[in-house]
């Protein structure tokens, strides 16, 4: 079979874990492993865009067989060739490539193209991701909320209408198991543009609010949901969720839980650093499942 024309149809915005799939391409990797290419897919990949969620993992299963996948990548091509993760030489959505989702297995698997297969992801992995990412977009939301007051001038507001901080002041955020870790930088710029550091000294006040707020909002056990503007794997997908404040909605390709009371008790904890010019801030997101 050529290389496909369109993107992956990808399942996983609606919270899927499993789907039967067809072998469309297979593609020797430059590490010796192979990756494969489905008609559509319920696995996440890691996105160059947004690199914060990990991917997948779980496996293919053909009969009586069954290959591990090892690593999920998102691969484009114009249909002479396959280009893979940091190979890819455009932007995801760029127009006249297919973006579509590479399932690494070891190099024995025998996945020939054409074969009928039944995607199946590792769900523990899966719910431990979900319940990170949806609390990293609420405890961010949360900080705004707290650090609203620290404003001098007006600023861009999120998606509830507090100050953006998260927004303007992230410099990394990585989802985890069941949590989060968002890395921020306070300096030069910042202050220009109305915010106090000093707002920053009393970390046990803040964790309060942001906590406080955490419990409000998922004591709701308001609904969550993704939007997007079609099954492929480019198209755009936001995160949506109606909080007591209103519908925030947040640009988002990962996967999330389908309602907050899923989370259950989630709190954060802040560490300060001094910084050449500034100041690091990094919250750390815990979330204790409900049963």
């Amino acid at each position: 079979m050529t290389l496909p024309a369109s993107d992956t149809t990808v399942l996983f915005p609606d919270g899927a874990v499993a789907a039967d799939a067809v072998v469309l391409h297979v593609e020797p990797l430059p590490d010796g492993r192979i990756g494969v290419l489905l008609d559509r897919t319920p696995f996440h990949p890691i996105d160059l865009a947004w690199p914060d969620q990990g991917p997948d993992r779980g496996v293919l299963v053909a009969g009586e067989d069954e290959w591990p996948v090892l690593d999920v990548l998102i691969g484009a091509t114009q249909g002479d060739g396959l280009a893979v993760g940091e190979a890819m030489p455009v932007r995801a959505g760029t127009e006249g490539w297919a973006f579509v989702v590479v399932h690494v297995v070891p190099s024995d698997a025998d996945l020939p193209e054409g074969l009928g297969v039944r995607a199946a992801v590792d769900t523990d992995l899966r719910a431990a991701l979900s319940a990170g990412h949806t609390a990293c977009h609420l405890a961010s939301l949360a900080l705004d909320r707290a650090l609203a007051g620290a404003w001098s001038k007006p600023a861009p507001d999120d998606g509830l209408g507090a100050p953006a901080f998260d927004r303007l002041a992230i410099e990394r955020s990585v989802i985890r198991r069941y949590g989060s870790e968002d890395v921020y930088r306070v300096g030069k710029s910042l202050r220009k543009q109305g915010f106090d550091p000093g707002a920053l000294d009393d970390t046990g006040r803040l964790v309060a609010a942001v906590d406080g707020t955490l419990a409000e909002w998922i004591g709701t056990g308001a609904p969550v949901r993704i939007e997007r503007d079609g099954d492929g794997l480019s198209v755009r997908r936001t995160w949506v969720c109606s909080l007591p404040e209103g519908e925030v909605r947040i640009p988002c390709g990962g996967t999330h839980v389908i309602s907050l009371a899923e989370l259950g008790e989630t709190t954060v904890r802040f560490a300060t650093e001094p910084q050449k010019g500034g100041l690091g801030l990094t919250m750390t997101t815990r979330v204790v499942a409900e049963a």
